[in-house]
């Protein structure tokens, strides 16, 4: 059984092989297409999932959002990345 990979502030994620960020223009939202399911992203999951790149940590990833939508607290930006973070890591989409 693998230990399960605890997702943190230092962490890099980036989508899993296989993973692919799609924007389904008929329903007009976008989606992750894995193999045999799929994953309906709001604008704020898709918010997060498209600046996991594998090369930005989450802590920058973080402060960038906090940038971007400065209406909302910090703590509250984190606890939404980390826990759709870690969500995806822990179903196999993202790696971290």
């Amino acid at each position: 059984m693998n230990e399960r990979v605890q997702v943190g502030l230092e962490s890099v994620p980036r989508l899993g092989p296989h993973m692919r960020l799609r924007h389904d223009k008929a329903r007009g939202q976008w989606t992750i297409q894995a193999p045999e399911r799929s994953f309906v992203l709001d604008q704020t999951a898709h918010a997060i999932v498209s600046r996991c790149d594998g090369k930005v940590a989450l802590g920058t990833m973080i402060d960038d959002l906090c940038a971007a939508f400065p209406g909302a607290p910090r703590d509250v930006i984190e606890k939404d990345v980390l826990a759709l973070v870690q969500n995806f890591v822990d179903k196999g989409v993202m790696q971290a």
